[in-house]
């Protein structure tokens, strides 16, 4: 049996360009652009992809929920503010460490969590 493996995230973006540099200050994301419908990212630890969308991905609505990793939650959850994204759950704990939600310039929710 071959291993299958998580290879690939794709995220819907209503502003390509917004969302490319908030990923870009913000956690320092590489992107190359394949025209005005999408843009691929690297260096975020999986590599993936926006595309053109008048549709966002938000846990409410029932989308799978990416966490990122970092050793410094309040550092990181100001690097995300003063980049133009939105803070919607502040800082709580969980077992095993605590976390933050967050949407980017084109709605996408994801979070931030540490053990730290």
């Amino acid at each position: 049996m071959s291993t299958t493996h998580i290879n690939y995230v794709e995220f819907p973006a209503t502003d390509l360009t917004a969302t490319q540099l908030f990923f870009e200050k913000a956690f320092g994301w590489s992107f190359t652009s394949y025209g005005p419908e999408y843009s691929a990212f690297s260096d975020s630890g999986v590599e993936g992809g926006f595309f053109k969308s008048k549709l966002s991905a938000n846990t409410n609505k029932g989308s799978a929920l990416i966490v990122l990793y970092t050793e410094q939650l309040e550092e990181t959850l100001n690097v995300v503010e003063k980049n133009g994204g939105s803070i919607i759950k502040p800082i709580f704990a969980f077992p095993g460490g605590r976390r933050f939600h967050f949407t980017e310039p084109s709605g996408n929710e994801l979070a931030v969590w540490s053990d730290k």
